[in-house]
């Protein structure tokens, strides 16, 4: 029987040909006995440029230093159209200000999507590797408890063996 398919028996009590594709990669790297791999968050700065944007637009709009800076700018804004009265650049009820609002609101609501479905791949694909890391270590760990299993019944063996023998040896001194 290959190794794959034994391994597979033994430890998930299937087939290595009925295995998903994850266990059957775990199987793999039992049998290779190989690494688990790198995870996918080492693989985060294979990204292009727009992706980098993205998460940097989303990184500082969603931060408190943004948040407060935003509306301390709104203050000052409101504060010096309404001190500068008839001379103000934009009178109440701001009309110019709703739109640059408007403005970045739209453009920064899909770009923050943007990052955060970026995200959402890479917590799914690290998600994935945690299981297969976590899948293999309880599968090595099954064969760490088989081959203690061995060796405690092996022990025993020769146990009885030795208990048996000194049985015979005292018989025969009587």
């Amino acid at each position: 029987m290959d190794l794959r398919e034994q391994l597979a028996m033994d430890l998930l009590g299937h087939p290595y040909g009925h295995l998903t594709s994850q266990k059957k990669s775990v199987i793999d790297l039992i049998a290779d006995q190989k690494p688990s791999g790198v995870g996918p968050l080492a693989k985060l700065d294979q990204r292009n440029g727009w992706a980098k944007l993205a998460d940097s637009v989303a990184r500082v709009g969603g931060s408190w230093g943004f948040i407060i800076t935003f509306v301390v700018a709104l203050a000052a804004w409101v504060t010096l159209n309404v001190l500068l009265a008839t001379r103000a650049f934009d009178p109440y009820p701001f009309i110019f200000l709703n739109l640059v609002l408007s403005m970045v609101a739209a453009l920064q609501a899909p770009i923050i999507m943007m990052s955060q479905n970026r995200q959402g791949i890479i917590d799914r694909a690290a998600a994935e590797h945690d299981y297969v890391v976590n899948l293999r270590a309880e599968l090595e760990i099954m064969l760490l408890h088989d081959k203690l299993d061995a060796l405690r019944t092996d022990a025993i063996g020769a146990q009885l063996q030795q208990l048996c023998a000194d049985v015979a040896e005292l018989k025969a001194r009587r």
